[in-house]
């Protein structure tokens, strides 16, 4: 059996078995795996640590050790949630979800104007989505195509279920960038993953203190639909006793991104999308630990 069909039985077991568990007894299982995984300090392990030493300057190798450790146990508490959420309620969707800035997206888009946002690999963005279709407005997002291409389709299922539309990143109808554009000219809502872009396309910026590549993405349909563009930042929150969980999902909409008054249309993208990652970077670095990124980002670590 291949290593790709053994990886989609196993998430076909994880969306089948896991919502079958005892509450506690299923957190307790992707705990135990996130600790067991960090201490065997594999390829992924070590390169979150090298992103999180970005992340908290200064921070000695004990700390760093530490920061990973909890950043593992983080990144599968949302694998957890990620099988589990299609049985959530909509009652246990809102009210473990938290939210700041959101009075001027609801206001563009109350008056029809779309709304593009920029968001990181950090906290369960899933959980956004899903309250975001419950409280908020409808997301069309786009997701990169997987292999086998079952498991693909699994995760596409599972993100409609929640009520979001999502777009083949390649090979879909139409060309993506049209699509996303006429959404948002629509008075559409499009968030966007844009911490990492490895591809020719990709914006070289100053993040967390270093080089790195950005999605252009976000400040092109903004410029190009004349859509609110927002940084958004998730993570982690403890929730009081009595929840009906002992985490919740506490997102920050950061400000609108203006449009730059001088320069080309190149340098409006630049511009817009280093906004952009200082935005997305300084709730990193505010909560480390919920950054789910286990590869190359930096330009020095892609030349290493």
């Amino acid at each position: 059996m291949t290593r790709r069909r053994l990886s989609l039985l196993a998430y076909i077991a994880g969306w089948r078995v896991v919502r079958l568990l005892p509450e506690p007894l299923a957190y307790g299982l992707f705990d135990l795996i996130a600790v067991v995984s960090w201490r065997r300090r594999g390829r992924g392990v070590l390169r979150l640590e090298a992103n999180l030493a970005r992340a908290v300057p200064g921070a000695t190798a004990p700390e760093l050790r530490r920061l990973s450790r909890a950043g593992m146990r983080s990144y599968l508490r949302y694998w957890c949630d990620a099988f589990r959420l299609p049985g959530w309620s909509a009652e246990r969707i809102v009210g473990t979800f938290r939210v700041e800035g959101d009075e001027p997206v609801r206001e563009s888009l109350s008056r029809g104007r779309g709304v593009v946002m920029a968001l990181s690999h950090q906290g369960n963005w899933d959980h956004a989505g899903a309250w975001s279709t419950l409280d908020l407005a409808k997301v069309t997002t786009v997701a990169e195509r997987l292999e086998p291409e079952e498991l693909y389709a699994r995760f596409v299922a599972y993100r409609e279920r929640l009520g979001m539309e999502i777009l083949p990143l390649t090979g879909g109808d139409g060309d993506l960038f049209n699509v996303l554009a006429d959404r948002l000219r629509s008075g559409g809502f499009v968030p966007l993953l844009a911490d990492r872009d490895l591809t020719a396309a990709g914006v070289p910026v100053r993040f967390l203190g270093e080089t790195a590549r950005m999605a252009a993405g976000p400040a092109a349909l903004a410029l190009e639909t004349g859509a609110a563009l927002h940084p958004l930042s998730i993570h982690y929150e403890r929730l009081p006793a009595g929840s009906p969980t002992r985490w919740g999902t506490h997102a920050i909409i950061h400000p609108e991104v203006p449009v730059p008054v001088t320069g080309d249309r190149r340098e409006q993208v630049a511009a817009m999308t280093q906004a952009c990652a200082d935005a997305l970077g300084a709730g990193i670095a505010a909560h480390p630990e919920d950054w789910h990124m286990l590869q190359r980002v930096f330009e020095a670590d892609l030349r290493g």
